[in-house]
């Protein structure tokens, strides 16, 4: 029996194992070999190389999950030459002295001391393959887990600010993002006007203890003001409160209008040209502009804004607007004005004429 298990464990590495060939073990090694070649396999072939250091040098594979106490400090090795590592982005803000990360011949190292509730979240690593200077993510050496900090006084992962904005777009899910420190938290989900609990169907609204609370298919009837509830071995704790707007304007490249305000003017006049993109509210637009004396340095004031407005009916919209102004028109900035509006879906171009009057 002791035998067949220290086979099992080490017959890839162990010469000797030819003696124990002939009862049929042979065949049980192939099998294992074939599957680890497959793709199905990459994800428990990743969780290989992400390890944590445990005490008197041991060291324990990581699972999806880990809790911890808050106050617990934490060692997180990965193995390779060349490693990245990806963790809450709240580290990175604060440039917390908290967290190091190191670079040695065989492994990468990250150090959290001193753990937190806010520092609950992915840990995540990979191996960078580079050609000069150019790298890239080797999607078969990664290793990831989501650490619960614990803290029974902070239910909820804290948060810098007392209020959220989340957006209802009709196309893709919406996040209430009242994550836990603890996965054993019982949640839910609440309205505050009128005062009601939400009741999550595991199909439409579900919760994911990593996320929090997930529209799968937003409406204009899940607007309004939520908070959630946490309880766990205690009294209830309330996150903060989460503002829902539905977005009415379809996700595409801006859509943009200009106007030139004269059209048509006299020398020393002045003249604004406006660039406007109606688009939703969490979505930048990038402005740039083409006009009649830029090769030759003309001197023009250039304003970029944008604001939020609502519709009326719940709906909310993102005008972004740049505008063009020169103050005093020669006869050289008579000519064609072009705005190129972009954003993270395409690029829109428009353009209005302003005369010489």
């Amino acid at each position: 029996m002791v035998i067949g298990q220290s086979a099992k464990s080490k017959r890839p590495k162990e010469p000797g194992e030819n003696k124990i060939k002939p009862i049929n073990k042979k065949v049980k090694p192939k099998g294992l070999k074939m599957k680890e070649r497959e793709p199905v396999d990459s994800s428990s072939k990743s969780q290989s190389i992400l390890m944590q250091v445990m005490d008197k040098g041991r060291f324990q594979k990581l699972t999806a999950t880990l809790s911890l106490s808050a106050g617990q400090s934490i060692e997180l090795r990965c193995k390779g030459s060349n490693v990245t590592w990806s963790y809450p982005s709240y580290l990175d803000t604060f440039k917390d002295s908290r967290l190091s990360i190191k670079q040695l011949d065989r492994y990468g190292q990250l150090i959290l001391t001193n753990s937190t509730a806010a520092d609950t979240g992915e840990y995540s690593c990979w191996l960078q393959l580079c050609n000069g200077n150019k790298c890239r993510k080797d999607e078969t050496k990664t290793g990831s887990t989501y650490i619960f900090f614990t803290d029974k006084e902070e239910l909820f992962v804290p948060t810098p600010s007392y209020f959220e904005i989340v957006y209802l777009n009709p196309d893709k899910p919406a996040v209430i993002p009242c994550r836990v420190t603890t996965p054993l938290a019982k949640v839910t989900l609440h309205r505050e006007f009128p005062a009601e609990e939400i009741e999550t169907d595991e199909t439409n609204i579900i919760y994911d203890a990593k996320k929090g609370f997930v529209y799968q298919h937003p409406t204009s009837d899940h607007k309004g003001i939520v908070y959630c509830k946490a309880e766990s071995q205690g009294a209830p704790q309330i996150s903060i409160k989460y503002h829902l707007l539905y977005v009415e304007v379809p996700r595409g490249p801006p859509s943009a209008t200009i106007v030139a305000s004269p059209s048509r003017a006299k020398v020393s006049d002045g003249i604004h040209v406006a660039c406007t993109v109606l688009g939703e509210p969490d979505v930048d637009v990038n402005f740039s502009w083409q006009y009649p004396g830029q090769e030759l340095e003309r001197p023009v004031i250039i304003q970029n804004f944008w604001r939020l407005i609502n519709r009326g009916t719940g709906h909310t919209t993102r005008i972004s607007k740049s505008v063009l102004i020169i103050e005093d028109f020669e006869a050289r900035d008579a000519g064609n004005y072009i705005c190129i509006a972009q954003n993270l879906q395409g690029t829109t171009t428009v353009a209005t004429r302003v005369e010489l009057n």
